[in-house]
């Protein structure tokens, strides 16, 4: 069989060489072959990336879980210290029985001993503001009697005239029987409300410097004319 003849116009046979193949240009060539195949480095390269954000996670969540634990720690450890410092923890609770307490329990056991120790703290305070008010009373009197006695050193039979504290009472008695008169002429008790309107309108008349000087002379008088 004869084989068939290729024209010198058959593209297939028009750019044949001598060697029977078709000419290819060598970009043509690179081409072909970098979208027919991969380069292993950039495979390597995505790799280790990967591998590395993996590793980037587990170590941030190595740290958190580990974050985590240290807080939970210091709250534990601080709920066993405010255990051991508050008194109330410590003692015996008849309607839990013998379980654990709990950080609820804990809590308010706390807050009710700060109270506590507010209100003594408050009560403290006042007792301390007296016992100063009373050092303070007893410094004056010691003044007092300090130069009472040094008078009485200086002056030995000074005091020898002195009234007895019968004659004051009888100073003092004359004084309020004087004031009773004219106050159980003034007051009147058909009510409280009026009693009280009373006795503020008895003060203002009765009670002036010039009224309580005039009374305690009639006084001092009548009882000197009683003694002499």
């Amino acid at each position: 069989m004869t084989e068939p003849v290729a024209s010198p116009e058959d593209p297939w046979v028009k750019g044949r060489g001598s060697d029977g193949l078709l000419p290819c240009s060598v970009p043509q060539v690179e081409a072909a072959y970098s979208d027919n195949s991969q380069d292993p480095d950039d495979e390597d390269s995505d790799y280790h990336q990967e591998s590395y954000k993996e590793s980037y996670k587990d170590r941030r969540r190595r740290a958190h879980t580990q974050a985590e634990q240290k807080r939970r720690d210091a709250i534990k450890r601080g709920y066993d210290d405010l255990q051991t410092i508050v008194p109330t923890c410590q003692q015996q609770d008849f309607s839990i029985g013998s379980q654990k307490l709990s950080k609820a329990i804990v809590l308010q056991k706390t807050i009710d001993y700060i109270q506590f120790l507010h209100k003594e703290k408050k009560k403290q305070e006042e007792e301390v503001c007296t016992l100063r008010k009373d050092v303070t009373a007893l410094k004056i009197m010691k003044v007092n009697y300090e130069q009472i006695v040094k008078a009485h050193q200086n002056n030995p039979h000074e005091g020898e005239d002195q009234v007895s504290d019968q004659v004051k009472f009888k100073v003092f008695q004359g004084i309020m029987d004087s004031l009773f008169q004219s106050f159980n002429a003034s007051i009147s008790v058909s009510s409280f409300q009026e009693l009280s309107a009373c006795v503020f309108s008895w003060i203002e008349e009765h009670c002036k410097p010039q009224t309580l000087r005039e009374i305690m002379v009639g006084v001092l008088h009548q009882l000197k004319n009683q003694l002499y």
